[in-house]
């Protein structure tokens, strides 16, 4: 199964369907509800969702024009005091535009019941639990907590949200992170609008649609399209390891407007091909006009190319001109806030304005650049044809035919070397006669670790001391930077010392932390470890690979819910030389041996080698896919578990 089809399981065809309609209402909560101790499906929920309901309709006003209308309805029931978290409930809407009114939400109907002596006692909201926030220019929040909330509760709410948006209706989820028994979500769509639907997430769900008349739009009659999604028993999302963003697998109903046609006026469509995204993002003001502009920086421009000739070294001139000048204020985006120039000026600016400032800047020094659409980790994945699913954007520079991806915004980043958060799936390249083409996030070529550790054994002392030599590109050192850039040295190496089983470090060296990005980032410096090894009957027996041995396998649960996510290929290759002390001879090594999965997706090769007084060990882990099918996780499962097994073993010298 591909992520593609586990992602977005498919286009919803909405056909008619014979749903038994089901009667769930606020306010008619029972004592069986109350008296209820676990959820029979799943006897670890802190608590379960009984119903969730969900409508979306369409109202118009005079000058203003539609607004859509989301009412969501919660029933939830309480087993664990970990579930009163649901008590608490949030949620933001946009209040961030320039042409449209503000979203609004409104909450009603919060009640909390608990079975008193037999009797069912209500616990209204009052207004001491009502709150609104502003989380910064573009989003509030509005926030209740129900009262009197504690195992064996029910709680109910209602709130409605309001927007004039229409182009992205808010996702329905319909999974979380405890189970849901019931949901029902229903849209009436006026004929103008035409909605792609999605479905999210591996749960089939039962749809009905019918078309019926509607005369709200200027009271003139016109056709309305009504869908129902239902289902049941909906599972809990699990957290696991190595998943790229959970809310990728979590179910949900998607809708973004495709096209609008009203009568008498031209089609607008908004979503039909990537051109036309492409097109459509490119003509705003806010886009390709900003990547035009190229007289503010001219003067700069002119003296950091004195004496740089080759494409190659203007590239990598300019990209650390502008990420050295340049400060990025966090925001993110592919439209500019305040404008390249004002930007330049003010040496800060968001995502858009840095990186545009980086395109033009190349195009003025002679190198093919174009702007390249991504989707953050944490925003999802751009599957289909969309606007709504970018949230940054990057440069693309083309040098004797092969594309470079660079990123300002980050004072840790190369050529080539992307945020982590950005390597997500596929970007989308645009050009300004609105033709594009997709562009692979996730790299293909793995980053290296290279540990070349010198040993000698010490049993006099009961200790090992020797040297360790670390070297990380690409990837790895980006990683490594951007966590212990800003870290004392003292800090690290305490972290270091207790990664490493509690080592002693001596004499470190570090090259490359901070000045050359596009170098590997190495360590180097002596350690002393204490009792590495056991003694039995004067024998020693020591783990080949000392501190570098894994303790147990990252995957132990029986199944898998999502695929994993390991970010970018990685190499791992061990050297590791130990010198035999006087007086002891080799009785056993470990086997050589070599674990590999279905088309070489990971492998590890651990090899020995013995020579008079000495050992040399080669170890070579790679990770070669960045992301496993969940149908592959019992084999990669497997994988870890012969690596943990074969580290296991042990060197065993024995005195003569």
């Amino acid at each position: 199964m591909t992520l593609r089809t586990i992602i977005i399981s498919i286009v919803l065809i909405l056909i008619s369907m014979n749903t038994k309609a089901q009667n769930y209402e606020l306010g008619k909560v029972t004592i069986a509800e109350l008296e209820e101790k676990v959820n029979p499906k799943d006897t670890s929920a802190a608590a379960a969702i009984l119903f969730k309901r969900g409508k979306t309709f369409f109202t118009y006003a005079g000058g203003r024009g539609f607004t859509a209308n989301n009412v969501y309805e919660f029933k939830i029931k309480i087993y664990k005091t970990e579930g009163l978290s649901w008590a608490n409930q949030k949620v933001s809407y946009y209040v961030g535009y320039e042409n449209l009114g503000d979203d609004s939400v409104k909450f009603s109907n919060a009640v909390t019941y608990n079975l008193e002596n037999g009797t069912i006692v209500k616990t209204k909201l009052d207004s001491e639990g009502h709150f609104k926030n502003k989380i910064n220019k573009y989003w509030n929040q509005e926030t209740i907590t129900l009262p009197n909330v504690k195992a064996g509760s029910v709680i109910e709410f209602k709130y409605v949200l309001k927007s004039e948006n229409i182009v992205r209706l808010p996702d329905f989820d319909f999974q979380y992170n405890i189970p849901v028994i019931f949901f029902e979500y229903k849209t009436e769509i006026p004929e103008f609008f035409i909605y792609k639907s999605l479905l999210r997430g591996y749960h089939k769900i039962e749809t009905k649609a019918e078309i019926v008349d509607s005369r709200d739009y200027y009271a003139i009659g016109y056709k309305q399209i009504n869908s129902l999604y239902t289902s049941k028993d909906i599972p809990a999302i699990k957290k696991e390891i190595f998943v790229d963003n959970i809310e990728n697998y979590i179910g949900a109903v998607q809708n973004e407007l495709e096209r609008k046609r009203f009568p008498d006026k031209p089609v607008v469509d908004y979503t039909k091909t990537w051109e036309g995204v492409a097109g459509t993002i490119y003509e705003n003001e806010r886009f390709g006009k900003e990547i035009k502009q190229r007289d503010y920086f001219s003067e700069d421009l002119k003296r950091i190319l004195q004496n740089v000739n080759s494409p190659k070294e203007r590239l990598e001139v300019v990209f650390k001109f502008v990420q050295g000048y340049m400060n990025w204020n966090k925001e993110k985006g592919y439209y500019i806030e305040k404008g390249v120039k004002k930007a330049y000026a003010a040496k800060t600016g968001n995502v858009a304005e840095i990186n545009f400032i980086l395109i033009s800047m190349l195009k003025a020094a002679g190198i093919d650049a174009n702007p390249v659409l991504v989707s953050t980790l944490e925003n999802g994945i751009p599957v289909f044809p969309n606007r709504t699913v970018f949230n940054y954007v990057i440069a693309a520079a083309e040098i004797d035919g092969k594309k470079i991806l660079l990123d300002a915004t980050n004072k840790f980043t190369a050529p080539n070397i992307l945020p982590l958060n950005l390597l997500n799936w596929k970007g989308r390249l645009i050009k300004e006669d609105s033709s594009s083409e997709e562009i692979e996030m996730i790299p293909t070529t793995p980053s290296k670790d290279n540990y070349t550790l010198t040993a000698i054994i010490k049993p006099e002392l009961g200790k090992i001391e020797g040297k360790l030599k670390i070297k990380k590109s690409d990837y790895s050192a980006f990683g490594f930077r951007e966590i212990n850039a800003n870290k004392s040295e003292d800090v690290y190496l305490e972290k270091l010392e207790n990664d490493l089983k509690k080592i002693e470090i001596s004499d470190y060296k570090i090259e490359n932390k901070k000045d050359d990005l596009s170098k590997p980032v190495i360590e180097d410096f002596s350690f002393t470890i204490n009792s590495p090894y056991d003694v039995i009957k004067g024998k020693i027996f020591l783990k080949p690979l000392l501190f570098f041995s894994d303790n147990k396998n990252p995957f132990i649960q029986e199944e898998r819910q999502m695929p994993i996510y390991f970010g970018y290929p990685k190499q791992q290759i061990y050297n590791i030389f130990y010198e035999i002390p006087d007086g002891y001879v080799i009785e056993s090594l470990p086997k050589t041996i070599k674990i590999a999965t279905e088309n070489e997706k990971a492998s590890y090769v651990m090899d020995m080698l013995s020579k008079e007084n000495k050992i040399h060990i080669q170890v070579r882990k790679e990770i070669n896919s960045s992301i496993f099918a969940v149908d592959e996780y019992d084999m990669l499962k497997e994988f870890f578990q012969k690596i943990l097994e074969s580290q296991n073993e042990k060197i065993v010298l024995k005195k003569v």
